[in-house]
């Protein structure tokens, strides 16, 4: 048997596989991939202009692309992230994800995030956490509901 028989197979998700689903406050979702063993977790966003996501410290590192669209986060408005940019945020990191009202298109962003969100109030306390695990379930949550048995989210 050769190398190439015995090494593992890539996975396909063409974009139709996985289902849309409106959270709220102008942001859609669909969940691409939750390794809960791994706590990684890879989400695609979509963005209507004006919205915006509650203020969250990371406790692991994200990487985000944009793929259409403007964002950038209140507490640093001057580095604004367009279709083709990279970024980049390390553990620890506290943000607050806005998209400009002045946009013309919806702001479509892929998000592989390492460890949990801690989303926060306005004092620093954490209001609630969201990791793979909990993504994972209340995305197939959304999936059962809109009647879609097991999508091919990959997971462990």
């Amino acid at each position: 048997m050769s190398m190439v028989d015995e090494a593992p197979t890539a996975i396909h998700i063409g974009d139709e596989a996985l289902p849309w689903f409106d959270v709220g406050g102008g942001v859609e979702l669909k969940l691409v991939q939750a390794k809960v063993s791994e706590g990684i977790w890879v989400i695609r966003n979509r963005f209507q202009p004006g919205a915006a996501v509650q203020i969250h410290k990371h406790t692991g590192q994200v990487h985000a692309f944009t793929l259409s669209g403007s964002w950038h986060y209140l507490e640093s408005a001057d580095q604004v992230s367009r279709a083709g940019s990279y970024l980049f945020e390390p553990a620890g990191s506290i943000h607050t994800l806005v998209v400009p009202e002045s946009n013309t298109e919806v702001t479509d962003v892929w998000f592989t995030i390492h460890g949990a969100n801690l989303n926060l109030d306005a004092d620093g306390n954490i209001e609630s956490v969201i990791d793979a695990g909990g993504m994972l379930a209340f995305y197939l949550a959304l999936c059962e509901e809109a009647g879609i048995t097991d999508p091919p989210v990959v997971r462990d």
